[in-house]
């Protein structure tokens, strides 16, 4: 890879990234650690990508404190995977604290999706146990990923005005994610 296509690849990520395109921006920014596994720009814009999809507000404001220290510190990469680090080993310990809580709650107030998830392969049919749970009990979804699934399994058995509830009630939740667009064309499609 010759020099312009480095700096080329690092502007074209830096550019996927402010426009919240993370998943784009982390296939540019492994294309150049591929040929360059100790880029530091390439590393800290790989982490912040991985933030942001799981919240682009907190990665944007990362990415923007990184632009504003390279310009004023030599150590700017180092001081930013220190963040990096601290910040997740934070969220890590947040996790292990409000596991449990989230339990008892989840208990208290529905079953995980899990469970429902186990509760549907042991009934043989989704809109049955669907049912059951719904008028008996709710289930919790922790996070995009579970929600992801919950509503695509919804579309794939014809609970397409389920599904689009859903989706409209939680849809701001998740920003521009590729994903919850990608499920709005797939109800479309049904």
């Amino acid at each position: 890879m010759r020099k312009v296509s480095i700096n080329r690849l690092l502007t074209r990520a830096e550019q996927q990234f402010s426009l919240g395109e993370y998943q784009s921006a982390m296939t540019t920014y492994g294309l150049l650690l591929k040929e360059f596994p100790t880029h530091s720009d390439a590393k800290i814009g790989a982490f912040l990508c991985d933030i942001g999809m799981e919240s682009g507000e907190e990665a944007q404001a990362l990415f923007d404190y990184y632009q504003i220290i390279k310009k004023e510190q030599d150590d700017a990469p180092e001081v930013m995977s220190n963040l990096i680090s601290t910040l997740d080993s934070t969220k890590n310990q947040i996790s292990d604290l409000l596991s449990p809580v989230e339990d008892k709650i989840e208990y208290e107030d529905g079953i995980g999706y899990k469970d429902f998830l186990q509760f549907v392969d042991d009934r043989g049919d989704f809109s049955k146990a669907f049912e059951d749970v719904m008028f008996s009990t709710k289930v919790i979804l922790r996070g995009k990923e579970e929600y992801i699934d919950f509503v695509s399994k919804l579309i794939d058995k014809g609970e397409e005005k389920l599904a689009e509830q859903f989706l409209d009630s939680m849809s701001s939740a998740f920003g521009k994610s590729q994903d919850i667009y990608e499920l709005y064309h797939k109800l479309k499609q049904n």
